[in-house]
């Protein structure tokens, strides 16, 4: 079991990193192992970590592709991470660690929102897609790991439990 959770500030002005470590703290008992943030303007993603695939530090997440344009936090497993990760090495991704997350920014860069008709698993996960400002909230088909979402006064607040959310001011119980 990991976390993840985010804000996305529509007007464009800046997440601070307390704001994200914030709710990421509150998500610390379902990664232990673990845990990275993104902050990169109106945005925010953090990621607390129970190791399972990869041990090693190189499955840190936030994950990003080779270019860094698209940023990724996941809760869950993908089940057939393997058998994708050789389709997207023939098609010239370079991976960094032996983690399933890993391959959803370069699943995402070769077959946009259609990339999620590859994946079978349990999972819920947040992929920013930096160049055109899109940011997406998937969960599996059957919803086994949970993501919550609210707007307050033009902000995206999402999470994989409400105490996460609850983190951010002005939202109320």
């Amino acid at each position: 079991m990991c976390g993840i959770s985010g804000i996305l500030k529509f007007d464009g002005g800046p997440v601070s990193l307390c704001e994200i470590e914030a709710m990421n703290a509150a998500l610390a008992h379902r990664g232990p192992d673990d845990s990275g943030v993104f902050v990169g303007g109106n945005i925010g993603l953090g990621q607390s970590r129970l190791s399972v695939i990869d041990l090693s530090s190189k499955a840190r997440q936030p994950v990003s592709g080779e270019d860094e344009k698209v940023t990724v936090v996941c809760n869950g497993e993908i089940y057939n991470f393997l058998d994708l990760k050789s389709v997207l090495l023939n098609k010239g991704h370079r991976f960094v660690s032996d983690g399933d997350s890993e391959i959803l920014p370069h699943a995402y860069e070769e077959w946009g929102v259609h990339a999620v008709e590859h994946l079978v698993g349990m999972f819920a996960f947040s992929i920013w897609d930096r160049n055109h400002q899109k940011l997406l909230l998937v969960r599996d088909r059957m919803g086994v790991k949970p993501i919550y979402w609210t707007l307050v006064s033009g902000k995206l607040i999402f999470g994989s439990e409400v105490k996460s959310i609850l983190e951010y001011p002005n939202v109320e119980r």
